[in-house]
C-alpha cells in the first residue's frame, strides 16, 4: 500500500518502524531468558560495592535534601565526563563512568533512575552496544515489576509518572513490546481521569509502537478509536491521516474488505480536494483489493475491472502517465486470465502509447513483449513476430534483454513457417 500512497510523514513513519524492528533484534533484552543472560558477564547495574560519592548512612536511610541535591550534581558531572570520553573515541571508559551514575541514580529516586537509563540506553543503542542495552532493558524490568501496583479496581494506587517514563525508556532502547504494555497502563489511567488530550497521545504511540512490532490488530484497534476521535471533532487533517494508516495495515494484514473501506473514504475525500493527485493510487488500490476478493467470489472481479479503469483514466486527466501505465499493466493479465484476448491487445496499445508519452524505453520494450505472448495466445505468429521485432529494437537501444528477444523471435519465426 506504501507503494500507491505517497505521504512523506507516513513513509518516515514506516521505515522508522523497521529501525525500530532491527534494533529489537539487537536488544533482545529479556531477562527471563536465562541463554540471553549467559552470554554477558553480570550486570554492572548491580554492583553493591560502597561509592565515595555516597555518605556513609544506617542501612536503608534515605538521604536527606541537601545530599541528594549535592549527589545530583556529582552524578551530572559523572555524565559529562562520559560524555566527553566518548567524543573522545574511549567507549569502554565512557560506559563505565555511565554505569557507575546509573547505579547512583538510583538514591534519587525510581522516576529519576529510569530517565537516565533512557538517556544512556538511546546513546548504547546509537553505538550498537547489544550488552550496555541488556543490562539497561534487565535494570527497567526489575524497575516495572517493583512498580507494579496490586489487583485493585481502581488505578489511583499506580506511579504514573513513573509508568510515563518507563514508557519512554523502553521506546530509547528499542524494545517494543515492553513498552506496548506499559503504555497499555498509560491509556487506562487516563481514560479513567477522562483526559481525552492525554488518551489520544497514547493511542499513537501505541498505534506506532504496534507498527513497529507489525502488531497489525493492536495496531489497527488504535487508529480506528483516533479515527473516531477525528470524526466526532472534524479535524480533516488528521482524518486522512488515519485512513491511510488504516489501509496500510488492513493491507499488511491481508484485510482486503476494510482495505476497500477505507480505501473508498479516502477516494471520498480526495475526490471533493482541488489537488485530486493521491487519485489514482487510491483507485488502483482498491482495485488491487477486490481482486484479492474475486479469488473467493468471482462476481467482485467486475469491480476490479472497474476501478482499474478509473485509476488508469484519471491519472491520464492528471498527466500521470508512469501511474496510469501501473493501472493498465494490471488490466492486461486479469483480462488475460478470464480469457479476453483481444481486449488484453487492446488494452496493450494504450499502455504502449503511455509508455511512450512517459518516454520509458524498458516500458515499452516490456509492452511489446506483452504484445508478442498476446499475439501468441492467438496463434497470430506474424503479428508476435512483429510485435518481438519492435521489442528487440527497444532491447538494443537500452541494452537489455537482447538475448531473450533474439530467441522469441527465432522460435516464432519457425511457428510461422
Amino acid at each position: 500500500m506504501v507503494k500507491y500512497i505517497k505521504l512523506k510523514r507516513f513513509s518516515a513513519m514506516i521505515t522508522a518502524a523497521m529501525l525500530w524492528q532491527f534494533g529489537c533484534s539487537v536488544t533482545l533484552a529479556q531477562s527471563k531468558d536465562p541463554q540471553q543472560a549467559d552470554r554477558f558477564p553480570p550486570s554492572p547495574l548491580e554492583i553493591t560495592t560502597p561509592d565515595p560519592l555516597l555518605p556513609s548512612l544506617p542501612k536503608k536511610q534515605p538521604l536527606s535534601l541537601a545530599e541528594q541535591q549535592q549527589l545530583q550534581i556529582a552524578l551530572d558531572e559523572l555524565n559529562q565526563q562520559a560524555t566527553a570520553k566518548l567524543q573522545a573515541g574511549d567507549k569502554k571508559a565512557a560506559f563505565e563512568i555511565w554505569n557507575r551514575e546509573l547505579r547512583l541514580r538510583r538514591y534519587l529516586g525510581a522516576v529519576g533512575e529510569v530517565q537516565a537509563l533512557s538517556r544512556v540506553g538511546d546513546i548504547a543503542w546509537q553505538q550498537s552496544d547489544r550488552q550496555q542495552l541488556y543490562y539497561i532493558t534487565q535494570r527497567l524490568q526489575t524497575i516495572q515489576k517493583q512498580a507494579q501496583p496490586k489487583k485493585s479496581k481502581t488505578q489511583t494506587n499506580i506511579d504514573f509518572p513513573l509508568l510515563q517514563a518507563l514508557g519512554v525508556a523502553y521506546q530509547k532502547v528499542r524494545s517494543p513490546k515492553p513498552a506496548i504494555e506499559i503504555y497499555q497502563q498509560i491509556l487506562a489511567v487516563v481514560r479513567q481521569q477522562q483526559d481525552t488530550s492525554a488518551e489520544i497521545d497514547t493511542l499513537k504511540t501505541l498505534g506506532e509502537l504496534n507498527l513497529s512490532w507489525f502488531n497489525y490488530p493492536q495496531a489497527a484497534t488504535a487508529y480506528e478509536e483516533l479515527l473516531n476521535f477525528t470524526t466526532a471533532r472534524g479535524a480533516s487533517q488528521d482524518e486522512l491521516t488515519y485512513l491511510q494508516q488504516l489501509a496500510y495495515i488492513y493491507q499488511q494484514g491481508k484485510q482486503p474488505q476494510k482495505a476497500i473501506e477505507v480505501l473508498s473514504r479516502l477516494k471520498a475525500i480526495y475526490s471533493q480536494n482541488d489537488d485530486q493527485t493521491q487519485l489514482p493510487s487510491v483507485q488502483q488500490a482498491i482495485a488491487a483489493n477486490y481482486e484479492i476478493l474475486a479469488q473467493e467470489n468471482p462476481d467482485l472481479l467486475e469491480a476490479a475491472f472497474t476501478n482499474y479503469q478509473q485509476a488508469y483514466q484519471t491519472a491520464w486527466q492528471l498527466q500521470q502517465f508512469a501511474r496510469a501505465a501501473e493501472a493498465l499493466q494490471k488490466l492486461i493479465p486479469l483480462y488475460r486470465s478470464q480469457g479476453q484476448i483481444d481486449a488484453a491487445l487492446q488494452t496493450n496499445q494504450i499502455l504502449l502509447e503511455t509508455e511512450v508519452r512517459a518516454a520509458n524505453y524498458y516500458g515499452m520494450m516490456q509492452a511489446y513483449d506483452q504484445m508478442g505472448q498476446l499475439y501468441l495466445d492467438k496463434k497470430d505468429y506474424p503479428q508476435a513476430l512483429t510485435a518481438f521485432q519492435y521489442g528487440l529494437e527497444l532491447a538494443r537501444h537500452i541494452k537489455h534483454q537482447e538475448a531473450y528477444f533474439t530467441q522469441q523471435i527465432e522460435t516464432v519465426s519457425k511457428l510461422n513457417q
